[in-house]
């Protein structure tokens, strides 16, 4: 499971490296997402903070250790909540290393679950990948598989600058076949390196998080196509060369996030494509996004506000891709 393969790259990056630490709300923890399950009795209490709610202050005292060297994990409830703790994020931990001329790196991982989960309002719900991939200085990376989650967090706290680790909480309890590679303590993944989920030839699709498995499970069934699972929300020049080669084997894009569709990670791959690749479509890029109003409560309009998998079609609304 997916909060099986986060947990036990905490656990083996912890037992790593002394100066990896985690500040986490126990209860929370510990009850519902189990995450961090099992590493307050390996490492005790020094190592695995139990935090109040209190975002601003722990976030605080967070990058102030990353500042003297050491490498802390911290965990938000929701990503909503990192709203309190804002200003510790982009103002400290993003901007500390270029105004200091690169002479100071901020290795700090901010975590937790990110997006829509299922009926918790619109104050639990909101999507912050384009936010928080727009501020230069922090990584931002959303993983979907075991794989993924696994090798990411890894990779996100060894890495000497901040990163924000964008998790779906619906995805915490579903499994993934992983391989014995997967499983050694040495796994890790290259952070800014697009992955190819599936190979094809009629249409590209960008996607990352939940709605990689949404893209996969609609195209099934009908089209042949290249999958680009936007681990990283940062568009490294990596991720521009791998969307634009797939597109000009294609000829075709389609965007998928559960983010607003103002802003997004779509647009931006969107301007990128027609900039380098604009010849090469055959048809306008199509952006799948959530609907630009506040997550609702109840199951039935959540439904409606963020993409769904419809027989062979990924939709919102009205909106329909796939006439292959």
């Amino acid at each position: 499971m997916v909060r099986e393969a986060l947990n036990s790259a905490l656990d083996e990056e912890m037992s790593a490296d002394p100066k990896v630490f985690l500040m986490v709300k126990r209860f929370f923890n510990w009850i519902f997402m189990q995450i961090t399950k099992g590493l307050l009795e390996k490492y005790g209490p020094d190592r695995v903070l139990d935090t109040p709610i209190t975002e601003a202050g722990f976030t605080g005292i967070g990058v102030g250790a990353a500042y003297h060297g050491l490498r802390p994990v911290i965990e938000f409830m929701t990503f909503n909540f990192s709203m309190q703790a804002i200003d510790h994020i982009i103002n400290s931990a993003a901007k500390s290393n270029y105004m200091s001329a690169g002479q100071m790196n901020v290795p700090i991982v901010f975590r937790g679950p990110n997006g829509a989960a299922a009926g918790v309002g619109a104050q639990h719900s909101q999507c912050f990948a384009a936010w928080y991939a727009s501020c230069p200085g922090l990584k931002v990376l959303s993983p979907y598989s075991s794989e993924d989650a696994r090798g990411l967090l890894k990779a996100a706290i060894r890495d000497p600058d901040p990163v924000v680790f964008l998790e779906n909480e619906l995805l915490y309890g579903q499994s993934f076949p992983v391989s014995a590679e997967v499983l050694d303590s040495s796994f890790c993944l290259p952070i800014g390196k697009a992955k190819i989920e599936q190979e094809g030839k009629d249409v590209t699709i960008t996607a990352y998080s939940k709605m990689v498995g949404y893209a996969l499970q609609a195209q099934s069934f009908k089209c042949a196509v290249l999958l680009q699972d936007l681990c990283s929300n940062i568009i490294f020049d990596t991720y521009r060369a791998a969307i634009d080669s797939s597109v000009r084997k294609t000829n075709r894009l389609v965007t998928v996030e559960e983010g607003f569709p103002q802003h997004g990670v779509g647009t931006e791959i969107c301007t990128s494509v027609i900039k380098e690749s604009f010849g090469y479509l055959d048809a306008p890029v199509e952006r799948i996004a959530g609907a630009d109003v506040p997550k609702p409560c109840a199951a039935s309009l959540e439904r409606l506000v963020v993409p769904q998998v419809n027989g062979t079609c990924l939709h919102l609304h009205s909106f329909f891709i796939f006439s292959c």
